[in-house]
């Protein structure tokens, strides 16, 4: 959500600035904009819509100069318009970008406009700009009136600030929102994730929870929560530069679905062995820290929040241990008891999810055995804060309809539960089966994606389609949660998944020839179960789409069309049941004419509330 480029240089940096907001540009917005200082001015330029628009208007007149800011607004406080775009200002002199939510703005707008200062924006973020030139009235430099200001805000920020009158600097600060400094030679950046700034550097220092940092040319200074300075270690990227490149694909959506064998065996390379799960695979101390866990809590958002309602199967049923999930959003907000010997774990792709970080906090102080996050961005607040961490490997994750990350994370809550599963007496014949049958999951995901022209045949279905409901039992049931989502996230057609027995109960209500309704059913004991509730549907004109593994042995018929998966062992079939429903989700939305990888109103990294 949002995203910031800042930079600090010798050589002109708008083009700097441009690309990696570029970069960032799955992140999710509605409007982009510069601001840089030239001769001792402070110019800017906004564009609602791409950064291709803001490109645009650079190309016709160029910006010169050396230090700069750059952003791409997704809208909060105020209508996506040019005058509430980023960078905002304060008079001729500062210039703000900031990532967040400033929970105060209403009571300092109405200060500062009692001090004279005139508002031309509607959001809160314009507020940063003129406390900080007002802070500057009774500061010797832009640092401490920085630190003056951020004292004042109330909310998350991720906030960077350029003055005019000073152009050898730029001062950023952290609250909730992330920022990333990269480091160069006689130049150094910032932005908020490392992705934006890969063409420049590689050479990372991850800013604290309450930072504040001065940069220079040559210098990093940087103070903590308590104003104290303080050194971050830097750290060198893995990521790839390409890694925000299509290759030969239409979208970054369908990329990441091909990309899914690689992930998940780069995700297992030297943390599984012929036999056994390599626990310190979660960090260090692991084993010491997950012996004696009776009870596991996950907490995330969207489709991190559907792996954990499949892991909650897997946790009981194999480890025997009770586990909870909920929503972020909810845990944050209501009173909760802790079981003894608890495990709390997060999921989050980006690791900056706001909701999840906050519940994490708040778990710190609830009497938790310990915390565990599973997470694809190291460096991340929710690795840096958590005391075990799993890292995904799934490599960038562009699309903002997650796909590669959902199977990587239940890979990785596989790992999960027979790492657990150990220390209570789990049978290591059991363990054998299970690790046996992940190291096979990459070649039947391969396998499953070669029913791609099947599936995009069958999505002309979908073509005059407003509605659609997705069953699925036990296990199944949070996948078909993610096939409804997917399918909404992009085609914006309305889905909704329902644990199949459920149907009588009200859902049934919806069933006609016009409503289509997914069905994923692997060969499992519930299997004469759901075919009942199929018939229930048929019974009542609705068109049935199966997604059935071959030995079900399911036939095609009037009212029903059958997509046939290999077998694969029950306890592995919610990871490749997935597959061919988040192909069906983009087939869809390619026939809607939808925006596959930036689908309207949505953003990739929610660090926001």
């Amino acid at each position: 959500m949002c995203g910031i480029v800042g930079a600090v240089a010798q050589r002109d940096v708008a083009e700097i600035l441009v690309e990696g907001l570029r970069r960032l540009e799955y992140r999710g917005y509605d409007s982009a904009g510069v601001a840089i200082i030239n001769d001792e001015n402070l110019n800017r330029v906004r564009r609602v819509g791409k950064v291709a628009e803001l490109s645009n208007a650079l190309s016709e007149e160029p910006l010169a100069g050396g230090t700069g800011i750059a952003h791409t607004r997704w809208a909060t406080h105020g209508e996506p318009n040019e005058k509430n775009a980023h960078p905002h200002v304060s008079g001729e002199n500062i210039a703000v970008v900031h990532n967040g939510i400033i929970e105060n703005h209403s009571q300092l707008r109405e200060r500062l406009q009692s001090e004279g200062f005139v508002f031309s924006s509607d959001t809160d973020t314009e507020v940063i700009a003129h406390l900080i030139e007002f802070e500057l009235r009774t500061s010797d430099s832009l640092i401490q009136a920085v630190q003056k200001a951020r004292k004042q805000l109330e909310g998350a920020y991720g906030t960077v600030v350029i003055d005019r009158r000073d152009p050898s600097r730029m001062v950023v600060a952290r609250s909730g929102s992330p920022l990333v400094i990269g480091l160069g030679i006689a130049e150094n950046f910032v932005a908020s994730d490392q992705l934006a700034l890969l063409p420049v550097t590689q050479n990372f220092i991850f800013l604290e929870e309450g930072d504040v940092a001065e940069i220079t040319r040559r210098e990093i200074n940087i103070v903590d929560l308590n104003d104290e300075i303080v050194e971050r270690e830097a750290k060198i990227s893995d990521i790839s530069h390409d890694a925000g490149d299509k290759g030969p694909y239409k979208h970054f959506m369908l990329k990441e679905i091909y990309e899914q064998p690689d992930a998940i065996n780069s995700t297992m390379e030297g943390r599984i062995s012929e036999t056994d799960v390599v626990t310190e695979c979660f960090g260090a101390g692991a084993n010491e820290l997950l012996a004696g866990i009776d009870h596991v809590q996950i907490v995330a958002c969207g489709t991190s929040y559907n792996s954990g309602m499949v892991a909650r199967y897997w946790f009981e049923e194999i480890a025997g241990v009770t586990c909870q999930v909920e929503i972020a959003s909810e845990f944050r907000y209501r009173k909760s008891v802790v079981p003894k010997n608890s495990l709390f774990v997060t999921m989050s792709q980006s690791g900056e999810t706001a909701d999840t970080l906050a519940a994490l906090r708040i778990a710190k102080d609830l009497g938790y055995k310990s915390t565990l996050t599973i997470c694809n961005v190291p460096g991340s607040s929710l690795v840096r804060e958590s005391d075990l961490a799993y890292m995904m490997r799934a490599g960038a994750e562009i699309g903002v309809a997650s796909t590669k990350a959902f199977t990587v994370q239940l890979v990785g809550l596989m790992l999960l539960v027979l790492s657990i599963g150990k220390h209570r007496g789990l049978a290591s014949e059991k363990i054998a089966e299970i690790v046996k049958g992940l190291r096979s999951l990459p070649g039947q995901i391969q396998q499953s994606l070669s029913l791609a022209p099947i599936i995009e045949e069958l999505a002309e279905d979908f073509a005059d389609k407003h509605h659609s409901l997705f069953l699925g039992r036990g296990s199944q049931h949070p996948i078909a949660m993610e096939g409804a989502l997917k399918l909404k996230e992009i085609s914006y057609i309305h889905a909704e998944a329902y644990a199949a027995g459920e149907l009588k109960h009200g859902p049934i209500a919806l069933i006609d020839n016009e409503m289509p309704v997914i069905v994923v059913a692997p060969n499992n004991d519930l299997l004469e179960k759901l075919r009942s509730n199929m018939e229930e549907v048929r019974a009542r004109g609705g068109q049935l789409y199966v997604f059935a593994d071959k030995a079900t042995k399911f036939e095609e018929a009037e009212g029903i069309k059958v997509i046939e998966l290999d077998h694969i062992d029950d306890l592995l079939a919610p990871v490749l049941f997935t597959i061919p429903l988040q192909l069906l989700s983009y087939y869809v939305a390619i026939i809607k004419g939808t925006d596959v990888d930036q689908p309207r109103n949505l953003a990739k990294s929610v660090t926001v509330e």
